[in-house]
């Protein structure tokens, strides 16, 4: 892994992430699936829910990866971890709760990585991983990362519509989720 990576992920060096930018996507282009793997190792961590310098780092180095991910076409060959950290953020709770409406950490990630990995809907290696943990996402109760995956998938089924045809049940129910209690709404007006 590059040396600022290192020591940034490795001490959670908050006053260096910001260097991350400094450096050129070819230089780091190489460890971003190594970064990738250490940042779900710290996301995963008992203590990083009231952890805000781990978070911190978290979120600029997420930022930094999907950047030079983008820059450099290298989705197919990060798409792994990346899928993985994505879908890691399954395990943890998506949804803001009480009177708080700020998504949660893992709910900040989640959306981070979201446009990176499903902005390559028409990249059948990419998809054949993210479309079953983008369905996932549907159905955990967090209104913005499902309208937005909503968007994506409906992009992916213009593209390669057989990669959603297993899924379509879970589509339909989270739709069903969704518009249930609305349509129970209008039944009472009628009434």
């Amino acid at each position: 892994m590059h040396q600022l990576f290192s020591q940034v992920l490795g001490q959670r060096d908050l006053s260096r992430a910001g260097d991350l930018f400094s450096l050129e996507d070819a230089e780091i282009e190489d460890c971003l699936s190594q970064a990738l793997d250490q940042i779900k190792a710290i996301s995963c961590s008992p203590d990083y829910l009231t952890n805000d310098n781990d978070q911190a780092v978290v979120e600029i180095c997420i930022t930094r990866i999907t950047t030079a991910i983008r820059e450099t076409g290298s989705i197919e060959r990060h798409s792994t971890a990346l899928v993985g950290l994505w879908e890691s953020c399954l395990e943890h709770n998506l949804t803001p709760q009480g009177e708080n409406t700020e998504d949660t950490p893992h709910a900040k990630i989640a959306s981070d990585i979201t446009s990176c990995i499903l902005q390559n809907y028409s990249c059948p290696s990419v998809m054949v991983l993210a479309v079953p943990v983008a369905v996932r996402f549907l159905q955990r109760g967090n209104r913005e990362l499902s309208r937005n995956m909503s968007s994506y998938l409906s992009l992916a089924a213009i593209a390669k519509a057989d990669l959603l045809a297993e899924h379509t049940e879970a589509i339909t129910l989270s739709v069903l989720g969704v518009l249930g209690p609305l349509l129970a709404f209008f039944f009472l007006l009628k009434l």
